[in-house]
């Protein structure tokens, strides 16, 4: 593939090399040509002059385009003959390339095939393998990996899907180039890849089976199976659609290939034909030429032709010159068209803007009007008595309209309607259209004649150079603009026919208008007939109201409690019109609103088409002043500003859209609103209607509605002429804009001669101006919010009245009906009446309190959820904050932390109380424990002893700490004392010091605030801790034992603090042994002084923390103490609690036998039995509590429709967590009682265990005796080291005493000794004396020439210095005042060295103290932390249950709303069924008294009857007596009998009535029982409504009486207006009859310039057609532009692919490498972060050090200054040394010699070597001597060497005072003394810097043997301290090296005492112990 792409590659640039780099700037050339003519097409430009300034960009850009192919194609020419070649060459290629291609397509179609095949088989082994794990069943550990393998399946399938689509889209085209071949072959590769992985997959799967066939576990997964069948189907099938999509696509490519290379034979050959034709015309010529002889003429006419040519080119030029010249003028009016057409385009979309918006209003409106007719059918119902005033308000509303509509064509046509103002504004936009068409028509001619004039330059160009296309180019343009000239024409077309449609519309708006003026004619006819016959019916109604006032008199009582729930219900209805009447002004606002935006939009207009004329002028001027480049460039600048002053109208109008869409949308809320307000007026209504059946006769509600209306129709007046007013004010505010819009237009043409500062002030004025606009603009949109609101209003009434009067006619007929029923309802309804409103009352108050309730509540919990989250919050920043910032928020999370245990407590002291209970009987048992228990007080006592003792001890620790307290601040003053002479000009270091003390101490407060809020948490978590230890201490008895032992624990605790105590105590002496060490080093520097002041400072810090842990362990105390106290009397109450026992105990056991006290036991294991009964029961209840919770919970959470009601899943875990934990509870209750059952059980038990307690106790006591004596042993020893330490500080205070006293001795001495030293040379005896007190630093010479030589030396010396002398005793005083000085100066420096290794000591002590500090900072920050952490997570375990219980709690009250619903609607279902009971219980007595009456009657039928029947009886017997013959007695039995019968008769109708009387009577006591409790439950209700009606009585009695009033002067007033308005009637009908006329006489206007617009639009078709014509000749030219360009497009597309690729590449590396920077990054991030923290730890201790460098520096500054002094010094003394060099001490001489005789005799050999040695002899020689003269002694030799005694004399050599010493002791001691004094360093040596220092004790480097040996012999000095060190007993080596090869020198080495040469005199140094004997130190010097 490499190789064919390779072979392409090489082809292509072979033929293509030199082409590249002219191709590359051709095709962008023609690439942007092409574009502009393509998206010409496309513009649509609305506008000429738009057309124009399109067309002059165009211009420019082609012309440009033509320079350049000018210069590109004389290059090409020259380019042309070697591509004509080279396409041969790329022919012959492209055929090899193309058999190529072919074969290789053959090729990849076998390996598509071979892949083909490969991939069935790898998908069979796939389902082979699938059936195999199938079978061999991998189970649940093969899982994970079948689902991985599935995965990746699936996700290679997605993403080999995933690429395709998107792939093949290239292929549908029908440009094709090797690019696509190369992604083919990509595509190839890529599946190649995608086989390779199935493969990897394949063996895969063949592993999963081999393993799945070894261990042979469970079933496979058949779902991953299946899958994994389906992707490989998914696969296949893809494969196959690609391979064929392949196919295609190669196929395509093939036939592309063949086309291009077809197009480009034939364009060449066609170039070629070109070429050769002209090359034969030149050939012609130049034969032509040829055949005549040369002659001069040839010459001539060449030389005309190439001037011709000259003067064509030069024309040529100046032609386009002209040309560039009117192209730019072309661009510039295109501009300015375009502009133009910008600003009408946005004029046209306001206009429609605004035509939607007014639809939108009218709709609105519409929507407006149904609701209220639909509102007002409603509430006529209601009104149904007021059709008269009804009639009148109809009339009114129409004489209204007439008046306002002739008010309207009085005034303003625009005011009449809006669609007429639509139409004048058309006209408006008409005649600025026509305006613009002619002036576009104006500048198309002259453009045409200008083009005329180009094309005859052009064409003679042409003849001249043989270009065309120029031509074609201008062609081009003109067809453009004759495009956009139609494109204009069509707009045209399109207005016109907008304009016929609003014609049309206003026509149909007249219409409307004529029949709307008919019908409310008509309508006005219809109302004085029915006005007339309702004064008829009025009439007749008056007559029924006379009879009817007699009815409703009786009726008023109860007509009185209904007018006062009317009066209520009519308030209510007040309420909801002045509502209704605030929405009504609303909408008339934002109608308002629109009208002054509309009025303003068309004034903006009028200032558009002003500013466009300015334009226009400004062009004029700006042509004019073309030639002067500056104020062209002032004029571009001010055309600048007015687009940007376009551009902000724009944004204003479109910001006033934006407001008109927003009122618009209030609009439709206000609708909403308006709905909502209808519902409640629809539910208020239902109540109404059955009250106002009763009350249609009450006239005074007529008046009063009548009265409103007038109020309102006045209302509404004055509104009117109010927004009249406003609507005058906004026109004033109008007409002062366009002013100002002029002044400003004014202003800035005159800003074009203005400069650049002017310009800009102008700009900030304009801003200005814009600002004052906008809020004038806001102003003006709040008034038409009011006129929209206005315009509702109206709207709304006029719908009103017209529902109004069509509905009386309907009302006037159902009068008649309802009069009838209203007599028959008044009783029934007044019973409902009462019942209803009492229920309705009632129920609404509940309402209102449950309303009010649920308020507070959640009121409530919104507060207590607010509180929370702040909380939470406040918990989250004292985390995240650093702690003293916490400290004021603690003490709020205390409060609310302790109102939270408060509750806990509540609910703990609940359960408290249940165990009380349970505690009496286990205090019963444990009556028996207490005899064990009096040992424990025993016990006890002696603890409290022991605690005494302690407190005692810490007590006098406190005072031993107080009094070392006291000796530091005393030792401090006596430094202060003496370093206050020297410390006053150190005083800015001391302020730095004290800064540090503030800072120190600002650390330990904010250290001990930390405490304290971590002391509040840990309260916190003690408080939680005891709450829960509290429920486990009620039954464990041995707590209190255990609390005995941790007491003993706490006195271990105080021993150890003891120890800390003692601790401290040892590090006080150490303080003052370090002051001690620095006082006696007589400290008198300001360094000293210093650093003691720091130390104070830091003492202080110290002795103030020692103070707080003091304090903290006496709190300690105190409460060790309360609690001991609190135990004792707990222990008292028990001993008498048992003592009492143990009475009763005995009286028992005296008094009953054993039966007795197990009668007891029994009775109290069943008292205990019950107790444990009670609480199952209670575990019981809690449980099934707990259970029923649950249920609700999930039941709640269960519930679809829970929503926000329900609980989350979060609270539901929380809730099972309290479960549990409830339950845990549980179980500990059941294991206590477990426990207590036990306990009954092991009380025997526990006794004799108590008893072995009690010896574990008293052997714990006997050790805690053994404790106390210890630790009283350890405080008489702490005693004396106290005494100890004390008395060290008298003999330290002395010492101090005595060194003062040395101070003031010395100098006395001093002056002393400077007041002998003028007669030194006079008493040389006198000084011997005083050998031992000082010397010089100087010694002898150590080289060792004869004894007869040295004596002539010393001779010559002598007499040499015999004649110096005079001359060296000036010197030598002065250099001994030095000398003073310079030894002063050394000690000072030494003691200096001393204090600053002191220092440095101190420093690293403190330095180590800080780090342990820090780490005890560290471990308790930890500590700290953790405990927070704790506390967090209890906090918010703490919220969490909180959250829990309030969202439990939400639930229960929405339960118990449900409930509360539930009850409500289960009263009213009471009440229901009490009424229907009732009504039963009615029908039930009708029954009864019905059943009585007829039983009555069937007993008197009954009674009838028999008495029939006894009357036939005795008209039998009278038959047979008169049969008989005894008529006369038959008569008078007969009468008796009907007397008798009669008076039956009437007993039985008495016993009857009577009996019916008591059933009767029986009845009314049960029903008037019944009516009792009902009375009683009225009265009840009645008198909660009598209250508040009594008040509401009043009032309404106050208001019927003004409404009377008022209602009385309305019916005068509307009387007359009706007289009024039937005036206005008449005159407004004709008023609409002119209106009329008027606008037919528009129309026709409007017609005529129709006709005139149709005719332009056929003259603009016929310019069109034209115009096409030319269009498609242009498209033949730019098909084969195109066709060229797609060529090199192509050509550059490959060429762009290659780089894009590369660039990715490039891409993909550099974010890889900007991944791995990040992570380093991260990385070091962190590094960072532990460093960073690491740093802070450390800039703590860094601080520290830096104050100590500083101080170092100082101190190395002062040292220089000595160092500098003591230069001087070894200057001089170097002087002195050079000039003493060679010269023998007198003053070693003499003591020498005084020596010898001083000595026994026989030690006088010794003192002979050593003035050998001395001397310098060697010890042999000296032996010798003395041996050769042993034997007449050594008095010859001393003699001869003494024998110049007389004449020699010793050098004075400057003393050392010391104390005195006389001639009486040996010689030894007073040399050893001697050589004592010269040891000592008479120059200490300077300070070296700190990491210099090294201990005095350490050997130098250049130190000899007879060092080292020195170094023995001072052993003792050497192994003190350093530092300590005493400088008398130094040895000299350590401080002064004189040898040359000692190197550095020991750390005592000083400049003086460095070597100076090997001839200086030397003197070994001999180190002496103050207990070494002077014999010692003889013997180790003679053995040396």
């Amino acid at each position: 593939m490499s190789s064919w792409l390779g072979g392409i590659g090489s082809g292509l640039g072979q033929s293509l090399g030199q082409v590249s780099g002219s191709l590359s700037s051709f095709t962008g050339q023609i690439s942007n040509f092409t574009k502009d003519m393509l998206l010409e097409g496309v513009e649509e430009v609305g506008d000429a002059a738009t057309e124009l300034q399109v067309s002059n960009s165009k211009l420019a850009e082609v012309e440009s385009a033509f320079g350049a192919q000018k210069s590109e194609y004389e290059r090409l020419r020259k380019l042309h003959a070697e591509l004509e070649e080279k396409l041969e060459a790329a022919e012959i290629q492209i055929k090899r390339q193309s058999a190529e291609y072919r074969t290789l397509l053959q090729q990849k179609d076998v390996e598509i095939s071979h892949l083909k095949a490969r991939q069935n088989g790898l998908q069979e082994e796939v389902q082979k393998l699938q059936q195999s794990a199938q079978s061999a069943s991998a189970g649940p550990a093969m899982l994970p990996v079948t689902t991985t393998s599935s995965s990746t399946t699936s996700s290679s399938a997605s993403s080999f899907l995933s690429r395709h689509p998107g792939s093949h889209q290239g292929f549908h085209g029908e440009e094709m180039d090797l690019s696509d071949v190369i992604w083919s072959q990509q595509e190839i590769n890529r599946l190649s890849t995608e086989v390779m992985r199935l493969e990897s997959e394949v063996a895969h799967w063949r592993r999963m089976s081999q393993a799945s066939t070894a261990t042979g576990a469970g079933n496979g997964d058949h779902n991953e199976i299946l899958k994994l069948q389906r992707t490989i189907k998914e696969l296949r099938d893809e494969m196959s659609r690609e391979v064929d999509e392949h196919q295609h696509e190669l196929a395509a490519l093939q036939d592309a290939q063949r086309q291009k290379l077809a197009d480009v034979t034939r364009r060449h050959r066609q170039e070629l034909a070109e070429y050769e034709e002209r090359i034969e015309e030149l050939e012609e010529q130049i034969q032509s030429g040829g055949g005549q002889p040369t002659s001069v003429s040839d010459t001539s006419k060449l030389h005309e032709l190439h001037q011709t040519i000259q003067s064509l080119q030069e024309a040529a030029e100046q032609r386009e010159k002209q040309l560039a010249e009117l192209s730019a003028k072309l661009e510039e009016a295109q501009k300015i068209q375009a502009s133009l057409q910008l600003e009408k385009d946005d004029a046209q979309q306001e206009n429609t803007g605004l035509l939607q918006n007014y639809t939108r209003l009218q709709a609105s409106v519409a929507e407006l009007q149904t609701r209220v007719q639909e509102q007002e059918g409603k509430a006529l119902q209601k009104a149904q008595l007021d059709h008269e005033i009804q009639m009148l308000r109809n009339s009114l509303e129409a004489a209204e309209k007439e008046i306002e509509r002739l008010k309207n064509l009085d005034e303003a046509e625009p005011k009449e309607e809006v669609e007429h103002a639509d139409i004048l504004e058309l006209n408006t936009i008409i005649g600025a259209l026509r305006q613009e068409k002619e002036d576009l028509e104006q500048k198309k001619l002259n453009l045409q004649e200008r083009l005329k004039v180009a094309e005859e330059q052009l064409v003679s160009r042409n003849e001249a150079e043989s270009d065309l296309e120029s031509l074609d180019d201008l062609k081009a343009e003109l067809g453009r603009r004759e495009k956009t000239l139609r494109a204009t024409e069509e707009e045209r077309d399109t207005l016109m026919s907008e304009l016929e449609e609003l014609d049309r519309q206003n026509q149909e708006a007249t219409q409307h208008m004529i029949s709307v003026k008919e019908q409310l004619s008509g309508q006005l006819k219809e109302a004085e007939t029915e006005l007339k016959r309702m004064t008829a019916e009025l009439n007749i109604s008056n007559d029924q109201k006379r009879a009817l006032e007699q009815e409703l008199e009786t009726q008023k009582e109860k007509m009185s409690q209904s007018a006062f729930t009317l009066n209520e219900l009519h308030m209510g209805k007040q309420q909801l019109e002045r509502t209704v009447r605030e929405l009504k002004d609303k909408l008339g606002h934002s109608q308002e609103q629109s009208r002054d935006a509309r009025r303003e939009v068309t004034e903006l207009k009028k200032t558009l088409q002003e500013k466009e004329e300015l334009l226009s002028a400004a062009k004029a001027k700006l042509y004019e002043g073309r030639e002067r480049a500056s104020e062209a460039q002032g004029a571009n600048e001010a055309l600048a500003e007015k687009e940007r002053e376009l551009s902000d109208l724009r944004r204003e109008l479109d910001e006033m859209r934006r407001s008109h869409e927003k009122v618009m949308s209030e609009d439709y809320e206000l609708t909403v609103e308006n709905r909502r307000f209808k519902a409640d007026n629809e539910q208020t209504l239902g109540k109404v209607e059955e009250l106002t059946k009763q009350l249609k006769e009450s006239q005074g509600v007529l008046n009063r509605v009548v009265r409103e209306k007038d109020t309102r129709i006045e209302a509404l007046k004055l509104e009117k002429y109010q927004l009249e007013g406003e609507l005058t004010q906004a026109e004033n505010k109008l007409k002062e804009q366009v002013k100002q819009y002029q002044q400003t237009i004014e202003e800035l043409t005159r800003a074009r001669s203005m400069d650049a500062s002017a310009l800009q002030t102008e700009h900030e004025r304009a801003i200005k101006l814009n600002q004052e606009k906008d809020m004038e603009i806001a102003q003006l949109k709040r008034d038409m919010v009011q006129v929209a609101a206005d315009h509702r209003d109206t709207n709304e009434m006029l719908s009103i009245t017209v529902a109004g009067q069509q509905q009386l006619t309907d009302l006037l007929q159902e009068k008649d009906v309802f009069m009838d029923t209203l007599k028959q309802n008044a009783a029934d309804l007044q019973t409902e009446l009462d019942n209803k409103v009492s229920v309705f009352t009632k129920e609404v108050e509940t309402l209102k309190q449950s309303l009010d309730e649920k308020d507070k509540q959640l009121g409530g919990m919104k507060e207590e959820n607010s509180h929370l989250k702040e909380e939470i919050d406040r918990l989250r920043d004292q985390q995240s904050r650093p702690q003293p910032l916490a400290e004021p928020r603690t003490l709020d999370i205390i409060t609310e932390l302790e109102t939270e245990i408060t509750q806990l407590k509540s609910s703990r002291n609940a359960l408290e109380e249940e165990v009380q209970t349970l505690r009496r009987t286990t205090e019963e048992q444990q009556a028996s424990l207490l005899l064990s228990q009096q040992s424990l007080q025993a016990q006890q006592s002696e603890i409290e002893q022991a605690r005494a003792h302690h407190q005692q001890t810490t007590l006098n620790y406190d005072r031993l700490i107080q009094a070392r307290d006291e000796e530091i601040t005393r030792l401090q003053q006596t430094v202060e004392q003496l370093s206050e002479s020297q410390s006053r000009a150190n005083s800015p270091s001391v302020q730095g010091e004290v800064i540090l003390q503030e800072e120190k101490t600002q650390t330990l407060n904010q250290e001990n605030g930390n405490e304290k809020h971590d002391l509040s948490k840990v309260d916190i978590e003690r408080l939680v801790r005891g709450i829960k230890e509290k429920e486990t201490e009620i039954t464990q008895l041995n707590e209190k034992n255990l609390s005995l032992t941790r007491q003993l624990d706490q006195l271990v605790v105080s021993r150890d603090e003891v120890g800390k105590l003692s601790q401290m105590i040892m590090q006080k002496d150490l303080e003052i042994q370090a002051l001690h060490a620095r006082v006696s080093m007589g400290g008198g520097h300001s360094q000293d002084v210093m650093f003691l002041q720091q130390q104070l400072q830091a003492y202080a810090v110290e002795r103030e923390q020692v103070i707080a842990v003091l304090n903290e362990k006496t709190r300690e105390n105190s409460q060790l103490r309360s609690d001991y106290h609190r135990l004792m009397d707990i222990m008292a109450g028990k001993e008498a609690a048992l003592l009492k026992l143990q009475q009763e105990n005995q009286r028992l056991s005296n008094m009953s036998d054993p039966s007795g006290s197990q009668e007891m036991f029994k009775e109290t294991i069943q008292n205990l039995s019950r107790i444990i009964r009670e609480k199952d029961i209670e575990i019981d209840a809690l449980t099934q509590k707990c259970q029923t919770l649950v249920t609700v919970l999930q039941s709640s959470g269960g519930e679809p429709g829970a929503g926000s009601g329900g609980v989350s899943s979060n609270q539901f875990e929380e809730l099972l967590q309290e479960r549990d934990t409830l339950k845990q509870q549980v179980k500990k209750m059941e294991e206590w009682k477990q426990q207590v059952i036990t306990t009954v059980k092991n009380m025997q038990h526990e006794s004799a265990q108590l008893h072995e307690e009690l010896i574990k106790l008293q052997s714990q006591v006997s050790a805690d005796s053994d404790c106390s004596s210890k630790l009283s042993v350890d405080y008489a020893r702490l005693v004396q080291n106290y005494e100890q330490k004390e008395r060290r500080l008298g003999s330290l205070s002395l010492e101090l005493a005595q060194v003062q006293q040395t101070i003031t001795q010395l100098s006395s001495t001093k002056d002393v000794l400077l007041g002998k030293l003028d007669s030194v040379t006079q008493t040389p005896e006198v000084t011997a004396t005083q050998c031992s007190g000082s010397s010089l630093s100087t010694d002898a010479p150590s080289h060792q020439p004869d004894s007869a030589v040295k004596d002539e030396k010393i001779q010559q010396e002598v007499v040499q210095l015999k004649a110096q002398l005079t001359e060296k005793e000036n010197t030598i005083r002065t250099l001994q005042e030095n000398n003073h000085r310079l030894s002063n100066s050394a000690s000072a420096s030494e003691s200096e060295q001393r204090s600053q290794a002191e220092e440095a000591r101190q420093v690293r002590e403190r330095l180590e103290a800080l780090q342990r500090s820090v780490r005890e900072k560290d471990l308790l920050i930890k500590s700290k932390g953790d405990q927070l952490t704790q506390v967090s997570e209890a906090l918010r375990n703490r919220e969490n249950d909180n959250e829990v219980l309030k969202q439990a709690v939400t639930n229960l009250k929405e339960r118990a709303l449900i409930l509360e619903m539930d009850v409500k609607k289960l009263k009213e279902e009471n009440e229901l069924v009490a009424a229907r009971s009732r009504e039963k219980e009615s029908e039930f007595r009708a029954l009864q008294e019905t059943n009585m009456q007829v039983s009555l009657l069937l007993r008197e039928k009954e009674f009838e009857l028999s008495a029939m029947s006894e009357k036939a009886a005795t008209v039998e017997k009278l038959l047979k007596d008169k049969e008989q013959g005894k008529s006369g007695e038959l008569n008078q039995l007969l009468n008796e009998v009907k007397s008798m019968q009669d008076k039956a008769v009437a007993f039985q109708q008495e016993r009857d009535q009577v009996m019916m009387a008591l059933k009767q009577k029986q009845m009314e006591t049960t029903a008037l029982q019944s009516e009792l409790q009902h009375v009683r439950d009225k009265e009840h209700r009645l008198n909660l409504e009598l209250e508040r009606l009594r008040n509401h009585l009043l009032e309404i009695e106050d208001s019927y009486t003004r409404e009377a009033l008022a209602a009385e002067d309305r019916e005068t007033e509307l009387r007359r207006k009706v007289a009024l308005l039937d005036e206005r009637l008449a005159t407004s009908s004709s008023a609409v009859e002119s209106a009329s006329q008027q606008a037919s006489m528009q129309v026709e206007s409007l017609q005529e310039q129709l006709i005139g617009v149709v005719k332009q639009r056929d003259d603009a078709l016929a310019q069109l057609r034209t115009s096409q014509e030319q269009v498609n000749q242009y498209a033949v030219s730019l098909s084969n532009l195109q066709m060229v360009l797609e060529q090199f497009q192509q050509e550059e597309k490959a060429m762009y692919s290659a780089e894009l690729e590369k660039h990715k590449k490039e891409k993909e590396e550099w974010k890889r490498k900007a991944l791995k920077l990040e992570d380093q990054a991260s990385a070091l991030q962190m590094n960072l972060d532990e460093a960073n923290a690491a740093l802070d730890s450390a800039s703590r201790l860094t601080d520290q050090l830096d104050l100590k460098e500083e101080q170092i520096e100082e101190l190395k500054k002062q040292v220089d200054v000595r160092q500098e002094m003591l230069e001087e010094a070894q200057r001089k003394l170097m002087n002195l040394l050079n000039s003493t060099e060679g010269k023998i001490d007198k003053v070693l001489m003499r003591n020498l010699f005084l020596g010898y005789f001083h000595t026994p005799k026989t030690k006088r050999a010794d003192v002979l070597k050593l003035m050998g040695s001395v001397l310098g002899l060697n010890r042999e020689d000296v032996e010798k001597m003395l041996e050769e003269d042993r034997g007449h002694g050594v008095t010859g030799w001393v003699s001869n060497w003494l024998g110049g005694r007389g004449a020699q004399s010793v050098p004075n050599t400057p003393q050392r005072p010391t104390s005195g010493q006389g001639l009486n002791s040996s010689f030894s001691e007073m040399f050893v003394k001697f050589l004592e004094m010269e040891s000592t360093p008479s120059l200490p040596a300077p300070k070296l810097p700190v990491h210099d220092i090294k201990p005095l004790s350490a050997p130098p480097a250049g130190r000899t043997s007879s060092g080292t040996s020195s170094m023995a012999a001072g052993a003792p000095v050497s192994l003190k301290r350093a530092g300590d060190s005493n400088p008398f007993l130094a040895p000299r080596s350590a401080a002064v090296p004189l040898l040359a090869g000692s190197g550095s020198g020991g750390p005592g080495g000083h400049l003086l005492m460095k070597p100076i040469s090997d001839t200086l005199p030397t003197f070994t140094p001999v180190p002496v112990s103050a207990e070494a004997s002077g014999g010692a130190v003889l013997k180790d010097l003679l053995k040396q």
